[in-house]
């Protein structure tokens, strides 16, 4: 029984979750309330406050829902090639976190973050980027940094590889967001990465 009610609260987060996506998509965030979500999801009011305490909270638990630390994408990558250089890991795990990108869901969720979530009350939307924006950073220069320690950067500096990944990284999703349906970020994307990286790289350094 407390594992069905556990499962089944689980079920309702979710589906609060769903139905503010939905309505976000549709109308903003500032212009979307809380009892709209709640009767978008079929529920009440009070079923959204016992998971969701505003609508600040619910913007950032859809947010957690689909972003994941830009470490994970560099951990995973360490588990499956664990000879990797540390060039070679930046260079896999900025093309993994491409191709995640295009799930339909993460589309959906990043267009409203990027379009529709204005501010009010008390969330900041620049504050939310600015706070994804250092952690890539942060995690780019780190390896950056164990590279540059090997010898296998050429020509710049670890803070400046870093800040140069991370500004294609930023282009490359700000130019496709407007539009994903256009065309693939992770094939695109994966042409200016491996260009990128060879040019920042000594010979073999994205070997071994």
């Amino acid at each position: 029984m407390v594992r069905r009610t556990k499962e089944e609260a689980a079920a309702t987060r979710e589906a609060l979750i769903d139905a503010a996506e939905e309505m976000f998509m549709q109308h903003g965030v500032a212009r979307t309330s809380l009892e709209q979500i709640a009767r978008h999801a079929g529920m009440t009011r009070g079923a959204l406050y016992w998971h969701f305490k505003n609508k600040t909270d619910l913007v950032k638990a859809m947010r957690d829902r689909e972003h994941l630390p830009f470490q994970d994408l560099f951990d995973q990558v360490d588990i499956d090639n664990p000879e990797a250089s540390p060039l070679e890991t930046i260079r896999l795990a900025c093309l993994q976190g491409l191709r995640q990108l295009e799930s339909p869901r993460k589309i959906r969720v990043h267009t409203i973050l990027t379009f529709r979530c204005e501010f009010f009350s008390d969330f900041n939307p620049q504050a939310m980027h600015r706070e994804i924006s250092d952690d890539i950073r942060s995690v780019l220069q780190r390896y950056f940094t164990l590279a540059e320690a090997k010898g296998q950067l050429q020509g710049i500096t670890a803070p400046a590889a870093a800040e140069l990944m991370h500004s294609v990284l930023s282009g490359l999703f700000h130019s496709w967001i407007r539009n994903p349906e256009d065309y693939s970020i992770a094939e695109r994307g994966e042409s200016v990465i491996n260009s990128l990286m060879g040019l920042l790289s000594t010979p073999g350094a994205l070997e071994h």
